[in-house]
């Protein structure tokens, strides 16, 4: 059963706050990189921005991955989303007076990127107390990746309309306003159910953090994984940074066309998660790693290559289905085979891993495009993300023997797929 996961009251009710809030989320990507680009017309300051909002996600996120193994992580995510709701509400006054600078908006990207380094991996880390049985949590974060991919069809289609006809600041306010969403489906959960409190001893936030590290990279599956997830994210994911010179250079269209662009990565992505959902086992290590990741390269590769809106299209569909398989695989692995009193911690290195490295292939994106040209720097991006999937799958058998005595222990699979 596909939503079996949604069976858990706050689950469900967390599933549908975050599902209207991350539609929010994904109209301001959309308005703030085509307002960087009106404003600029420069893909560097396109990587620049990339680069401010997430950059504070791989300094911090070891840091506040401590936070979230020591500290109640349903408080943390209240405090967060309204820190979030602000940032919004500051982007869409500034936009809509008419007094908004690029400067601005990387000051307000920096902001949001720390207070994302302790909400993502509090967020992540929360999944598994809102499941009462932990054989359906790879279908929780398969439903989360679903509703997250739903967003993003949304929003974006919904932010190209919107910019065309009311400008930016319209979807900076209705971000700002979904954050409601969220904090009110938090505050209405039912607190006897799995809610950590607070840990009042005192503790070494270095010592945990080391062991955090320790305990990650001890281990060769997890270690693996979260390579796979920072070379993926370094040369591949910062191809977004770029859609919005693809979309007015390259297919000739305004910003209806790059919301078309982004909710095409989305449906992609969404064929992805419903994908996992399906699956009645744990993702096991077998070869879905590295294949997804293999199509995640191909796919922006010949996107590259299109000056056709229908080829675009297709290619980012089947883009957005490698990277999200590979993400949320990768996921539910690391979150299935963890200690949960490091579980914040190694979602926050997956998070650095993930999120963090991003900003440094946007800065770099952003540096090679200025030079040689958006297309030649998609080429470059695809081609080494499919080299890294082929090392991975060598070492996929030698991972399956280490990591398959864990899941017949816990008694979730028989025997690794």
């Amino acid at each position: 059963m596909v939503f079996r996961a949604l069976k858990y009251r706050n689950f469900r009710i967390f599933f549908f706050g975050q599902g209207i809030s991350l539609m929010g989320t994904w109209m301001q990507y959309v308005a703030m990189s085509w307002l960087v680009y009106r404003m600029t017309n420069s893909a560097f300051m396109l990587g620049v921005v990339g680069f401010s909002t997430q950059i504070p996600t791989f300094i911090l996120s070891p840091f506040t991955g401590v936070l979230a193994d020591r500290h109640n992580r349903h408080k943390i995510l209240l405090f967060t989303q309204a820190l979030s709701l602000l940032q919004g509400l500051v982007l869409a006054i500034l936009t809509m007076t008419g007094n908004i600078q690029v400067w601005h908006i990387i000051i307000m990207g920096i902001f949001l990127g720390c207070v994302n380094s302790l909400d993502i991996p509090a967020r992540q880390s929360f999944i598994l107390q809102m499941i009462e049985e932990k054989e359906n949590l790879g279908n929780a974060i398969a439903l989360n990746s679903m509703m997250f991919n739903m967003a993003r069809l949304i929003g974006p289609s919904i932010a190209g309309v919107l910019i065309a006809i009311a400008g930016e600041g319209v979807c900076f306010l209705i971000n700002a306003i979904s954050y409601v969403a969220v904090i009110i489906s938090l505050v209405a959960m039912d607190k006897g159910i799995k809610i950590r409190k607070d840990r009042k001893e005192e503790y070494d936030i270095l010592k945990d953090l080391k062991e955090g590290f320790n305990y990650a990279f001890g281990f060769q599956p997890i270690r693996a994984i979260l390579l796979l997830i920072g070379v993926i994210s370094l040369m591949g994911m910062s191809y977004a940074v770029l859609m919005p010179v693809f979309a007015r250079d390259v297919l000739g269209g305004g910003p209806h066309t790059l919301g078309f662009l982004m909710a095409a990565v989305g449906l992609g992505a969404l064929a992805g998660t419903a994908y996992l959902a399906s699956k009645k086992k744990a993702i096991a290590l077998g070869n879905l790693l590295p294949v997804s990741a293999g199509v995640f390269g191909l796919g922006i590769t010949a996107f590259s290559f299109s000056h056709n809106i229908w080829i675009s299209l297709s290619m980012l569909f089947v883009s957005g289905f490698g990277i999200m398989v590979q993400m949320a695989a990768s996921n539910t692995i690391l979150q299935t085979i963890v200690d949960d009193d490091k579980r914040g911690r190694v979602m926050s290195i997956y998070t650095m891993a993930f999120m963090g490295m991003a900003p440094l292939g946007s800065l770099l994106t952003g540096i090679i495009a200025t030079r040689f040209g958006a297309g030649n720097t998609l080429i470059f991006s695809g081609l080494c993300c499919v080299i890294t999937s082929v090392i991975f799958a060598c070492r996929v058998p030698s991972l399956r023997k280490l990591i398959q005595p864990i899941y017949v222990k816990m008694g979730i699979v028989p025997e690794i797929e």
